[in-house]
């Protein structure tokens, strides 16, 4: 593991980063969206995602949500764009098997791994996955993904 990932304090201004200055958290024209929320916190975003020929060329949120969501959701728009949905469903897996405490593909994931300690955190595990949950439940509406 790379020695930065094991210090709390920059994991935690990677994260704090991301929800201070949230990328691509706007409105996609044009794009299939999905209302998301959580019962435990008050996270409720709106996932817009674009795909052409089977290619994310878009993904983004609205909303309002607490820092590990809003960060989550940031990371995500930022890692799932332009890879193909089967790509971005492999990133989704590994991201969910992290959260889960189970073994992933950490270069994979790239920056998201800053949220490899929320699985301790049950209550926060809802909170880090709001966003990536969005974009399967689009991507499966969309038809790029069989229902799992």
């Amino acid at each position: 593991m790379k020695n930065y990932l094991k210090d709390p304090l920059f994991l935690r201004q990677v994260i704090m980063d991301h929800y201070e200055y949230p990328r691509n958290k706007r409105k996609i024209e044009d794009a299939i969206e999905t209302q998301m929320s959580t019962d435990s916190c008050i996270d409720d975003i709106t996932v817009y995602l674009k795909v052409d020929s089977g290619v994310i060329s878009d993904i983004s949120f609205m909303g309002t949500a607490c820092t590990i969501a809003t960060a989550s959701a940031s990371i995500m728009s930022e890692l799932l764009v332009n890879k193909t949905v089967i790509e971005a469903n492999d990133i989704y897996r590994n991201y969910v098997d992290m959260l889960k405490l189970e073994p992933f593909d950490f270069d994979l994931l790239e920056e998201a791994v800053v949220f490899q300690s929320v699985g301790k955190q049950p209550h926060r595990i809802s909170c880090a996955r709001l966003a990536w949950d969005g974009f399967e439940k689009l991507a499966i509406q969309e038809g790029s993904l069989d229902h799992e």
